[in-house]
């Protein structure tokens, strides 16, 4: 069981990753406060501030594990609000650099369900627990200092409401969880400290989401489909099916692609892609609103690590330390991670440093970080740095999507990476290095062909 570490923390930011860190510092602090933006809605319903919120969103396998481990029993709570269970290979259509993927069960389960559900059981669990409140409609205007400018010693706050005026929040500790806006450089070099370094990988990357009726007959039985985006066609689709007899479908296009926004120019642009997966699977379903935008134009990093000075009582987390090409699926699961590295840190019963807090955030941003910008670095027009790992990798990958055709081994394997359940390196041991270039070489001797599939393992009713 965690120290009781100090007396109150403050969180700033109440998304996923703002959650899961007040979920773990309620063991540690009397008080934990979260404060948000926006007006938190009571139900699940996309908000301004969560600007991804109404597209889709997947929770891979690892991240999963890391959810349920922090509240138990999530998983169940969103299956009875009629989220599917999906197997991440066996249930989902993938297309990844033009080659169908064999579908077979793996055991890479996690439950599909909106960005808006997800966060409102979250935030519900976590605003149940003893010391922790929820205060929307509030805005942080930066952190307050000790006299002698070494510690962070809380932060100054105006509620968005008439007649409020500014207020300081006392804090033993203060976790920036504002996302992708966070303050936090900014602050630090107004109090004197020197600004973190940033990395940036650009991508120029647009959504355009539909949410439709969900009919597996449609899809094959099939809850999921993938058209990735690859060279050199920068337009792709995504089909996601959630709770209660829907499914979003995602338009993507990088590189300064952008899909229409009107629903006929839409429908003519996923009718148009190289596969007709999505189309066929939407063409006689109903559309329940009008095609919604999103724009993400850069992979960023914030090098927290590297700052040879900083305050102490002051986290960062989450898509304010480091957020992703949102194609690869990856910023809920690794908030999660840092949520139970960040219990780790606690339970040592002391204040975490800073110092030591962002290197270990580091280790954990490391491998996904690659994974993102090494795939988004296989298009030629991404401008960024292409070391030996990045070049090999991106040789690689495409004889492992080749031989997953028709290996389910190979599939097994990539899709626990993906799910970030095993590490890349296993993708490269020496018996899987060898079945891949065997089963590549002879998957393009052999020409384009349908993938086998498993036989269907009998799925519980939903």
């Amino acid at each position: 069981m965690t120290t009781r570490i100090g007396e109150r923390a403050v969180v700033l930011g109440a998304g996923t990753a703002g959650l899961l860190a007040a979920r773990v510092l309620s063991d540690a602090y009397s008080d934990v406060v979260v404060i948000d933006h926006d007006r938190l809605p009571d139900g699940a319903a996309a908000r301004r501030c969560v600007p991804q919120g109404r597209h889709i969103h997947v929770l891979v396998a690892g991240g999963m594990r890391a959810m349920e481990e922090l509240l138990p029993g999530l998983t169940a709570e969103l299956v009875a609000d009629g989220a599917p269970m999906v197997d991440q290979c066996g249930d989902v259509r993938w297309y990844l650099g033009g080659h169908r993927l064999r579908q077979a069960a793996s055991g890479l389960t996690a439950v599909s369900a909106s960005r808006p559900n997800l966060e409102r059981r979250i935030r519900s669990r976590v605003a149940a627990l003893p010391g922790v409140r929820i205060v929307d409609r509030c805005d942080a205007l930066g952190p307050t200092l000790s006299s002698d400018g070494r510690r962070v010693t809380g932060v100054r706050v105006l509620r968005r409401a008439d007649g409020s005026v500014e207020e300081v929040l006392d804090a033993d500790l203060v976790v920036d969880a504002t996302g992708r806006g966070s303050r936090t450089p900014a602050w630090l070099e107004q109090l004197g400290y020197p600004p973190p370094a940033r990395e940036e990988v650009r991508v120029d990357l647009t959504y355009v989401t539909r949410t439709y009726t969900a009919d597996p007959a449609h899809m094959g039985g099939d809850l999921g489909i993938l058209l990735a985006p690859s060279p050199p066609d920068p337009r792709g689709a995504a089909l996601q099916t959630i709770e209660n007899g829907r499914c979003l479908v995602t338009a993507v296009g990088m590189l300064g692609h952008r899909p229409p926004a009107s629903p006929e120019g839409w429908v003519d642009f996923v009718r148009s892609l190289p596969r007709p997966d999505v189309y066929d699977a939407i063409r006689d379903a109903e559309p329940l609103d009008a095609p919604r935008s999103y724009h993400f134009p850069a992979s960023r990093r914030v090098r927290y690590e590297r700052c040879r000075r900083l305050p102490q009582g002051l986290l960062v987390i989450g898509d304010a330390v480091c957020s992703f090409d949102p194609i690869y699926a990856q910023g809920m699961s690794v908030a999660a991670f840092e949520a139970v590295l960040l219990a780790e840190h606690l339970a040592r019963g002391r204040e975490p440093d800073p110092h030591r807090w962002f290197r270990d955030v580091a280790k954990v941003v490391a491998v996904p970080w690659d994974m993102a910008t090494g795939g988004d670095l296989a298009w030629p027009e991404v401008e960024g740095r292409r070391g030996a790992k990045v070049r090999v990798a991106n040789r690689y990958l495409p004889l492992v999507h080749a031989a997953a055709v028709q290996d389910a081994e190979v599939v097994r394997a990539f899709f626990r990476v993906a799910a970030m359940v095993d590490p890349p390196g296993k993708l490269f041991a020496p018996p899987m290095l060898r079945r891949v270039l065997r089963r590549s070489v002879s998957a393009c001797a052999a020409g384009p062909r349908t993938p086998a599939r498993e036989p269907a393992t009998p799925r519980p009713p939903r």
